[in-house]
């Protein structure tokens, strides 16, 4: 994690900085004997460089138990977001069975995503198709409302701890390459005549910075959308999984026991 990184950093600088000293002492011939008032005073230093790295990584940990099971449940609803993503394109390219939720064909689809030509040629194919470009816009779409409806809901909880920053950037960066695609599909091949909704697509900064675009660009974009997608997939699952683990909410099942009667009893487990 991000947290624990910078914490070993510090403490490794403050302990070069102390071994610089004390080897600087030995070749100056007793340099900070001679200075006890800067001895103290970098010690001083070092001392509190190492215990503010300690107490920070303290506390974070303590924020990270106090709401775990909230931060699993906001993965997850990213892994959700994600796959749908990935899997949706997958489908419409032909490159993945429709019921792409069990293991099996999602390990497939993850399998043949990776083979960059073969999901670039089927992305080709699709565009060139007007019934299934038309199919993908409007997939997007649907992707872009519900990717801001799970950002817009969750991403200031996870970004108060600095365990989850990288994670919840790493999902934005995917919603926002996402949402310029959408806008300029939007701007250039609209679907419908409103006005009000072409004057609000008119004002992003797509449009004004890209500019039109060609279906090379289009396949290449998607492709890597896709890509991304998959890979957001697996490490967020990952991660939610590190953080409450399986056996966890196992412990919280009840228990279910056979009586003498020949009743069923339901216990409580202990909690962990």
């Amino acid at each position: 994690m991000g947290y624990v990184l910078q914490g070993r950093i510090v403490a490794i600088l403050a302990v070069l900085v102390l071994a610089a000293a004390v080897a600087s002492d030995r070749l100056a011939g007793g340099y900070w004997s001679r200075n006890p008032l800067l001895a103290d005073l970098l010690s001083s230093i070092v001392v509190v460089i190492v215990s503010v790295a300690v107490i920070n990584a303290a506390l974070e940990r303590r924020r990270r138990r106090r709401w775990s099971v909230l931060a699993q449940y906001v993965l997850f609803e990213l892994v959700r977001t994600a796959r749908v993503t990935w899997t949706s394109m997958m489908e419409l390219a032909g490159l993945m069975y429709e019921d792409g939720e069990s293991e099996v064909p999602l390990s497939a689809g993850a399998a043949t995503l990776r083979d960059t030509p073969r999901v670039a040629a089927a992305m080709s194919a699709l565009l060139s198709d007007s019934r299934r470009r038309k199919h993908m816009q409007e997939v997007i779409e649907r992707l872009m409302k519900r990717s801001d409806e799970v950002l817009g809901r969750w991403a200031g909880v996870m970004l108060s701890s600095a365990a989850y920053v990288e994670v919840i950037d790493r999902h934005v960066e995917l919603y926002s390459r996402l949402a310029w695609v959408g806008s300029l599909f939007e701007y250039f091949e609209p679907m419908d005549d409103d006005p009000r909704r072409r004057r609000l697509i008119r004002s992003t900064p797509s449009v004004q910075l890209h500019g039109d675009f060609d279906d090379v660009w289009l396949s290449e974009n998607l492709v890597s959308i896709a890509q991304l997608a998959e890979e957001l997939d697996k490490d967020s699952l990952q991660l939610a999984l590190q953080i409450v683990p399986l056996d966890w909410w196992a412990s919280r099942m009840p228990i279910t026991t056979a009586t003498d009667e020949g009743d069923t009893q339901t216990l409580q487990r202990p909690a962990a």
